[in-house]
């Protein structure tokens, strides 16, 4: 989750202090970049099937994208909002994401297009994000939030051999939140586009 620019600390003798990188906000997203490869693996290596190695992945990724906005909260909680942070933290969402997605699509259990659409709404929308940085930054839409809870309870479900539980009728559920997840991601992201354009219109207007 991305956060807002928090103003620096001042020191006694009036100068500004810089919020250090080394600090805990920052930890918890290198964490969660870094669990990304080990539960991928996991999914890979058990080769879809429901042993320890995928249930084992799945809780890690839902351990790691549980941490989306603690590392955040914290920042601002603490003042230490930094320039890092807010760069590294889409990048770890979209690791995690997308590395998901892309293990199941080759395990066969996702379709390759789902994953594309996906990726390229994800990637796009954060490429532009920092092309456009200095001209000021959009917040977060209601619409944009729910699209990432849907996303991850989506994956999270595809993760889990839930059908060795429930029986094969979970595949309908899974398809069902899928389907609901691309369409948020596809709504959200024109959306997104949408009130750019209009914040550079209104901003040529005011110049």
């Amino acid at each position: 989750m991305s956060v807002p620019d928090a103003p620096p600390p001042a020191a006694a003798d009036g100068r500004t202090n810089r919020t250090s990188n080394w600090n805990v906000p920052n930890l918890i997203t290198v964490v969660r970049i870094l669990l990304a490869p080990v539960f991928i693996w996991m999914l890979l290596a058990d080769a879809g099937h429901d042993g320890p190695l995928r249930w084992t992945a799945a809780v890690l990724f839902v351990l790691a994208i549980a941490t989306d906005g603690v590392d955040g909260a914290i920042a601002r909680r603490n003042n230490l909002v930094t320039d890092l942070g807010k760069l590294l933290d889409p990048i770890a969402d979209k690791v995690l994401t997308g590395g998901a997605l892309v293990s199941l699509s080759i395990l066969g259990e996702l379709p390759w297009w789902v994953t594309i659409v996906i990726l390229v709404r994800e990637i796009g929308i954060t490429v532009y994000r920092f092309v456009v940085i200095r001209q000021g930054v959009i917040a977060a839409s209601r619409g944009g939030k729910i699209k990432t809870i849907v996303q991850s309870v989506a994956i999270s479900f595809a993760l889990f051999p839930l059908w060795t539980i429930f029986g094969d009728w979970i595949f309908w559920v899974n398809g069902i939140l899928m389907t609901a997840a691309v369409i948020l991601t596809v709504v959200t992201g024109f959306d997104y586009l949408w009130q750019a354009y209009r914040g550079r219109k209104a901003k040529r207007a005011g110049t």
